[in-house]
């Protein structure tokens, strides 16, 4: 009654099941109150398998938004096999339009494997790496740039060890449609959903789908149909369910690698960032990345921030106001495998 998740959604069961995971978590005002975060289970017969998550990070809506209309649009009897949804896994976090949980300060993407007696954030985490997860063929993890990063839409997966595991990751993350894609290399220990997909035996995909804590048509439209587009070629369903437009056919695709601490800019000191390039631009070592202004100092000049490393611009940060330690812009490095 006063520690772990409570479950109600029967996997094996046919049909809809909509409900809510709750987690007890004595507060204030409430000491016997519960964390319920919505859930929807539709299965249809054999078939493939599929988790659909977003609220990994509260401030990060296109997935959010477009699992909630999922769910109000996705139709037991015209799908294949089964599907999970979880929109809001770190409700708390949603709820309050931030990064980590306000309960207990949890990144939930950095909590796996979790703790099945810790705080919300780690019990959440245990269950998703120990319960749901091994109960999926394919967990996708939608993502953005949150409140504080504008992102270069794309797609990612982990790097296995396990050959016909990522070779089949590979080509659902390429029938996903987005132009760039990172292969990630973070080792089977990671604290994120895509090491626990790992660990779990499953195939697991995510993606950066927008940023700057808000959503646009283009965001949305590129978030609606990637996941059509992982439906249909998993052989979920047979038509489109969230795209208002019909879906073209997958352009080229260039992958990216992110590895190295020397592909970013950090902030030193506090000051004001001004970027000099865009999201997408192709850059060379030694090029102007932007500047640093200082308004507690006004008679110093800003300072000139320059690129150790040539690449792809995937991310900058939107808050002008930066403090030591913040990421101010990266970029990443082509690979053609």
């Amino acid at each position: 009654m006063h520690s772990g998740l409570v479950n109600p959604i029967d996997f094996l069961r046919e049909g809809r099941q909509a409900g809510h995971l709750a987690i007890p978590y004595s507060i204030d005002r409430s000491p016997y109150y519960q964390i319920r975060i919505p859930i929807l289970r539709l299965r249809n017969g054999e078939g493939p398998s599929l988790l659909l998550m977003a609220g990994n990070h509260g401030d990060e809506y296109e997935g959010e938004l477009q699992l909630g209309r999922l769910m109000r649009l996705l139709d037991v009897a015209e799908i294949r096999g089964a599907v999970t949804i979880l929109p809001m896994v770190n409700l708390p976090a949603v709820m309050a339009a931030k990064r980590c949980s306000p309960f207990d300060g949890g990144n939930l993407n950095r909590a796996f494997p979790g703790d099945p007696s810790g705080s919300p954030t780690a019990r959440m985490a245990h269950f998703l790496e120990h319960e749901l997860f091994p109960r999926h063929d394919v967990v996708l993890d939608l993502h953005s740039g949150g409140t504080s990063m504008a992102h270069l839409p794309c797609t990612l997966i982990e790097r296995q060890a396990d050959a016909g595991r990522f070779e089949r990751s590979a080509s659902l993350m390429r029938a996903m449609g987005a132009a760039h894609a990172f292969i990630a290399d973070n080792g089977p220990t990671a604290p994120t959903s895509m090491g626990a997909a790992a660990r779990a035996g499953t195939i697991g995909l995510s993606g950066e789908f927008g940023g700057g804590g808000t959503v646009t048509p283009e965001t949305m439209g590129f978030t609606a149909a990637a996941i059509d587009r992982l439906l249909v070629t998993l052989g979920i369903v047979k038509h489109p369910v969230l795209s208002r437009v019909p879906l073209a056919e997958p352009g080229p695709l260039q992958l990216l690698s992110l590895s190295r601490h020397s592909q970013g800019i950090y902030a030193n000191r506090r000051g004001w960032f001004e970027p000099a390039v865009a999201l997408g631009a192709t850059v060379a070592a030694g090029e102007l990345a932007g500047w640093y202004h200082d308004l507690e100092r006004l008679e110093q000049p800003e300072e000139e921030l320059r690129f150790a490393e040539s690449g792809i611009v995937i991310s900058h940060r939107l808050h002008c106001d930066s403090q030591a330690g913040d990421c101010l812009i990266q970029v990443a490095e082509p690979i053609a495998s």
